[in-house]
């Protein structure tokens, strides 16, 4: 079996990603929907993210994809909440309630005599009737189960039923507070029926692969994926990567030369492509493990060479990127050009100042 090592799997996954080079062919729903999503606990990254994969991006796109209802905030992988396509916020949320089933078991204590499926109607009605804040629907929540925990009716909510935020909250250069209806009532139509994950697995290895069993569930935030590896086996290529892991392909999947250049890349807070395998050993050296988070809060991260190189941080038309270690002059020019780049697509035409700060050790 070939054995893929950590860069020869760095640039396969990054030419999927769109990041070795940029798509011209994509628009903002379809690269969201190639993606299988986006995670979104803040409102700007999404943009960010794309705006590193899609040539001739502009914000504009998601924000009015967003706006047509294209394209939705819903929590589902990993309990997160993630960018979908509509199609994807009716049938990905059903293969993963089951993960968020078990999520609730946590919180049974603060649940003592509430009846989940009477909750979720109460629920449903509460937030088709008018979308709500999760405040708001606490509190209509708490009239029928007042001995409950306040935040435990809360997540109750939130497992029990696909809420969506509503605009405007999601949009670009809007404000709005986080209102919530049912992913079914905003889109117009009827959730699907909870599918077999056979066509997600094949949907991961397509953004994500080679990549393990291991590494799509902690992609998904599922267990027990084995089975559905095994169904699609005759249809897919096998590899191992370093450790001995077996590593599952598509078998017409692109897996450039290992040398192949990966220019750098500025990426968002949260960004899918360092959350999705259980070894990140194919983006995050192990030396740099940890580097990207501070407590529960990420850093906007930087790519050079294909592999997390450093963190950045914007302040108005000021751009500083702190490395982890020492950039070439040539590595940081074009870190330089990249940024610049960056910041006229989300910015707009200006004049902007990109410094690089102390190496953070």
């Amino acid at each position: 079996m070939p054995v893929l090592g950590p860069r020869a799997l760095n640039r396969a996954t990054l030419e999927r990603q769109h990041l070795l080079r940029r798509s011209a062919a994509l628009g903002a729903t379809q690269a969201v929907a190639h993606l299988v999503g986006l995670q979104a606990q803040n409102v700007k990254p999404p943009y960010y993210a794309l705006a590193a994969r899609i040539e001739g991006f502009r914000p504009e796109d998601l924000s009015t994809a967003m706006a047509d209802r294209d394209v939705v905030r819903i929590v589902t992988l990993r309990s997160t909440l993630h960018t979908h396509t509509a199609a994807d916020a009716l049938s990905l949320r059903p293969l993963v309630q089951a993960a968020r089933d078990r999520e609730l078991h946590a919180f049974r204590k603060g649940l003592a005599g509430v009846d989940l499926e009477r909750l979720a109607v109460i629920g449903r009605e509460l937030v088709e009737a008018e979308p709500r804040t999760m405040g708001e629907l606490r509190e209509a929540l708490l009239a029928h189960w007042p001995d409950a925990d306040p935040f435990a009716l809360s997540v109750a909510a939130r497992c029990r039923l696909p809420l969506v935020q509503v605009t405007p909250r999601g949009l670009w250069g809007r404000s709005g507070r986080v209102a919530l209806t049912t992913a079914e009532h905003w889109l117009g139509r009827p959730a699907a029926p909870t599918p077999a994950p056979d066509a997600t697995v094949l949907r991961y290895l397509a953004a994500f692969g080679p990549a393990s069993v291991q590494d799509l569930q902690t992609w998904a935030g599922l267990t027990r994926l084995r089975d559905a590896f095994e169904r699609l086996r005759p249809r897919l290529v096998t590899f191992r990567d370093e450790k001995g892991t077996e590593l599952f392909d598509l078998p017409d999947a692109p897996r450039p030369d290992a040398d192949t250049p990966a220019p750098p890349r500025f990426l968002p807070e949260f960004d899918n492509l360092l959350l999705a395998h259980a070894d990140r050993s194919r983006v995050v050296p192990a030396a740099l493990r940890g580097r990207t988070w501070a407590g529960n809060q990420a850093y906007r991260t930087l790519l050079v060479d294909g592999f997390l190189a450093g963190v950045w941080r914007q302040d108005g038309n000021v751009l500083t990127v702190e490395p982890f270690g020492v950039l070439t002059r040539r590595e940081r020019d074009e870190v330089a050009g990249e940024a610049e780049r960056m910041l006229r697509v989300m910015s707009g035409d200006g004049s902007y100042d990109i410094r690089f700060g102390t190496v953070t050790e």
